[in-house]
Order: structure tokens, then sequence, then C-alpha cells
């Protein structure tokens, strides 16, 4: 297992470098902030930026067309149902500038396991059989770290984070980790926070010890 230095102490976006992406450095690393980003022909980056995005979910917007969508979904939601499928299917999403190809092999084969293993999660959108969108993240230990998204019809992208973030409120969350800002995001309600107040915010959120995914613990009679 690769042991990271603190971020609190880093100068810039990236960390450390290197290439194991076994399950306990990928665990180390979403709960201590870190997160690997592949670039072509460099090795392994991992990075905390100074400036991470995060939703907090009483300032989320969804605009007045995405709620008509909401209400008139036909779509059916589910999660952690087909996890290798979104994760494939969000590597061979065509994106602006190229987002979106650091989705490799090794990247697949590495989150699937740890999807096995607990850690990782996705949402699914489907119509009837088909799959139409959805996303896939981190549990980092209580805070859900959001890693890519896809979408195959109009709005099933958002629509899946908003049954996400739904999910996650019922669970006591109240913020998600969007890692870089995009307009996607930004248009959601997310904002960029500095690095030292979204580790603290971190460490904060995980001592609460939420469930984010599976059963709910029972409750004491």
């Amino acid at each position: 297992m690769t042991i990271f230095p603190d971020p609190r102490t880093a100068r810039g976006d990236i960390i450390a470098i290197g290439e194991d992406l076994s399950s306990e450095t990928l665990r180390e690393a979403y709960r201590h902030g870190i997160f690997p980003w592949p670039h072509d022909e460099l090795p392994l980056p991992w990075f905390s930026p100074r400036r991470r995005a995060v939703i907090f979910f009483s300032e989320l917007h969804v605009g007045r067309t995405l709620r008509r969508t909401m209400k008139h979904s036909s779509y059916e939601f589910t999660i952690d149902r087909a996890f290798e499928d979104v994760i494939r299917a969000c590597a061979s999403t065509s994106r602006r500038e190229g987002e979106g190809t650091w989705i490799g092999p090794e990247i697949i084969r590495a989150y699937t396991r740890l999807h096995r293993e607990g850690d990782a999660h996705s949402v699914e959108v489907w119509s009837r059989q088909d799959l139409v969108g959805g996303l896939y993240g981190i549990d980092a230990g209580g805070v859900f770290t959001g890693e890519s998204m896809f979408h195959r019809q109009t709005d099933a992208s958002k629509l899946a984070l908003l049954h996400l973030i739904e999910h996650l409120q019922n669970r006591g969350a109240a913020w998600l980790d969007c890692q870089i800002m995009t307009p996607h995001m930004r248009a959601l309600g997310a904002r960029e926070i500095p690095r030292p107040r979204f580790l603290d915010l971190l460490e904060e959120t995980q001592a609460r010890a939420l469930r984010l995914f599976g059963e709910r613990p029972s409750r004491p009679q």
C-alpha cells in the first residue's frame, strides 16, 4: 500500500506519483482527500486540488426545465445494479477536450474490484431495459466522492446525480465531493472551497460514521 504525504503540506495540486492502484492504496487516498487522475504519457499522478469543488445540498440548484423533466420522467433509478456497465460507459463517452479518456483498463479493473469490496458505488438510469445514464464514485468513509458520469438520453446523468443526492440526504449526508469544477457541476450549485477547508470538512464528516450504502443499522430497542 502506498503511504501518501499530508495534502496540507503540499504546494501544488499533485500530491504524489505512483502506479499502485490496489484497493488498500485507493482507500487510503480517498479517505485523505486524494484521488488518481491519469494523464497521457505521464506516470500516474495523485491529486488533492488546492481548490476543491463540492455540492452542499442546501445550495443545490435545480432549474425549471430539469424540475419538469424530473416530474414527468418515466426512468427507473437503481444503485449498484450495474457498476461495471456504468464505468465502461463513462470511459467510452466522448467529452470536451478529451475529458474521460483517463478511464483506461487499469482504472476499470481497480474500481470494479473496489466496488466488489464495498467502497465504489454506481447509480443507474434505465429506460425499460436500456441503461441510458449513470455515475460512479467512492464512499470515502461517509463522504461520497464523484468520479464520472454519462448519459445516452438528455439529462439522464443529471437525474442520476439528483437521485444520488436524495439517497445521500436520506442517509444523513449534507454534501458531496465533485473534485474538479465543471460547468455541469457549477450549474447545479457546486462551488470551490480551499483545500484546508475541504480536508477539515472531510474529517468532520467522517467522524459522524455515516453509512451511505447497504443496510441501515438497526435502531436500538
